[in-house]
């Protein structure tokens, strides 16, 4: 009775430790996710292959190291319910050009981020929300974990046609929709 009775409280004691430590790592330094939908396509979840599983990051993410090109995860500006994975396009005072030809050029604001899908045309992105806070970035993607036969740090290369377009001009405050902008005048 004694020694079922150690093991018990040896196995206690483990859980009670292995509990904390484990639910602390996945919320501050990693955790593993499914990605659904095609709006990263062909970088992730390619046609006809079945739904990637992604290593996020959390730790790059939260100390600000993530770089323009980085996939990230980052909370829907519209439904902070939601979690999406975009590809980091520009980064705060970098001047980007909106897909929409109706829209000019602006510069992503202080303490702002720009993201895109890397499927054109299929992608929830910033824009139609324009730049997204960076306190809403939460994790780096950096691996593909599964399927096995897709197993691969993930790239930083952007699509050919997107990225900053620079990050000098003349510049001027403007609302634009539900976001405040900096227009190339």
């Amino acid at each position: 009775m004694a020694r079922g009775w150690r093991a018990l409280k040896s196995f206690a004691s483990g859980f009670f430790v292995a509990v904390p430590v484990t639910v602390a790592f996945l919320d501050r330094v990693a955790c593993i996710a499914r990605v659904e939908g095609n709006s990263m396509q062909p970088a992730l979840n390619p046609p006809g292959a079945a739904q990637d599983v992604v290593l996020l990051n959390r730790w790059r993410a939260r100390s600000g190291q993530v770089q323009r090109g980085d996939v990230v995860s980052l909370l829907s500006p519209r439904d902070p319910r939601q979690k999406l994975i975009k590809r980091l396009i520009a980064l705060e005072g970098d001047l980007v050009q909106p897909l929409s030809a109706r829209r000019s050029p602006l510069r992503v604001p202080r303490g702002h981020a720009w993201v895109e899908g890397d499927h054109r045309g299929h992608s929830f992105d910033s824009n139609a929300f324009g730049p997204v806070p960076l306190g809403l970035l939460h994790a780096q993607a950096t691996h593909i974990l599964w399927p096995p036969g897709r197993w691969q740090k993930l790239s930083r290369e952007p699509p050919s046609d997107r990225g900053p377009l620079g990050t000098g001009g003349k510049v001027s405050f403007a609302r634009d929709g539900d976001y405040a902008v900096t227009r190339i005048q």
